[in-house]
């Protein structure tokens, strides 16, 4: 014999309501729209409206990820448990591509890893040259980094968009010139995007990239940069910098304009060439050999880029620190 509750429940339909039974005393009512139940493990359930795909994921005894899918059926998510840190990789493993998916989880390390050497040796200044239109900057803060960044940028369209980027943090400053060996006005070749270069692009950087094709010009200002420490670091009593250089063949031009001040940075980031896409920069070996011979000490090593076809590792993000910078 039905209950009066399970009557009520038959009734509703002809009356226009749409009836979700959730069993043991629990329905879903909507007068709009057909909802659809989801089971989350065995004691949850999803309740849905229409009949969108949504994707269910075990992380942990008691916990799922419940996600939407993106076309029919939905993806199937893939959970790996990174060590014993407590995290989760949750990826959809029909849709990732292998270089894609490596690239970005580098990408992901490599900024949290800054990060936490960032606050273990106490930085105060980061020196974001080669800042283009500030990504490096918005990174920084967006991974919780709130001491002061100097940022150079020469040339103009790319200076303008790091202005309004750092327009509304008093503690983000902004110059419009490049750092070298030496203080020079010099031409740049722009038009590039992120890949702007005081140097040419070499027959390898032709062939991989089409925006190398091209090219044209910009006279740009360049300043040592331990001319221009004093000024970056004014009103810090106790300067702890940190030099991050992403100038496209150039950082080792920079990194001597430091000279004997190189020595107050507890750290520094540079992007390296596996392979050279630049005419006249340094082979990975001869850079990383100049940065340690100054006393920095390698924590990390990420790919930026990757080649397609035989997965050959193009550039890295190489991350150093000063042992004996590190607070006791």
């Amino acid at each position: 014999m039905q209950t009066l509750y399970r009557r009520l429940l038959n009734v509703l339909p002809r009356l226009g309501v749409q009836v979700l039974d959730l069993g043991s005393g629990t329905s879903v009512l909507s007068r709009r729209g057909k909802r659809n139940r989801v089971t989350v493990g065995r004691e949850a359930d999803l309740v849905t409206r229409g009949s969108s795909r949504y994707a269910v994921t075990r992380v942990r005894p008691d916990t799922w990820v419940v996600a939407r899918g993106r076309g029919d059926p939905a993806p199937t998510w893939t959970n790996v448990r990174l060590g014993d840190t407590g995290a989760h990789l949750l990826y959809d493993a029909k849709a990732s591509d292998e270089r894609s998916l490596q690239l970005a989880a580098a990408a992901y390390l490599c900024g949290h890893h800054v990060a936490g050497l960032l606050e273990k040796y106490e930085v105060n200044c980061v020196f974001d040259v080669g800042a283009n239109a500030g990504q490096y900057g918005r990174r920084l803060r967006g991974l919780g980094y709130t001491g002061r960044i100097v940022s150079f940028e020469p040339t103009e369209e790319a200076f303008a968009k790091l202005e309004k980027a750092a327009a509304d943090d008093p503690e983000w400053w902004v110059f419009p010139f490049a750092l070298g060996r030496e203080e020079a006005t010099q031409s740049m070749h722009v038009g590039w995007a992120t890949m702007n270069s005081l140097l040419p692009a070499s027959d390898y950087g032709k062939d991989r990239y089409r925006r190398f094709a091209k090219d044209r010009t910009e006279e740009i200002e360049i300043r040592r940069l331990d001319s221009v420490m004093d000024k970056a670091l004014a009103g810090l009593t106790d300067p702890r910098p940190y030099l991050k250089m992403d100038t496209q063949g150039y950082d080792l031009e920079v990194f001597a304009g430091a000279g004997e001040r190189i020595a107050e940075f507890v750290g520094l980031q540079s992007e390296v060439a596996a392979l050279r896409l630049y005419e006249g920069s340094p082979e990975m070996s001869e850079a990383i050999a100049a940065y340690e011979k100054s006393g920095f000490g390698i924590t990390g090593m990420y790919p930026v880029t990757r080649e397609d076809t035989t997965g050959r590792v193009v550039e890295f993000d190489c991350v150093m620190m000063r042992g004996d910078a590190a607070p006791k």
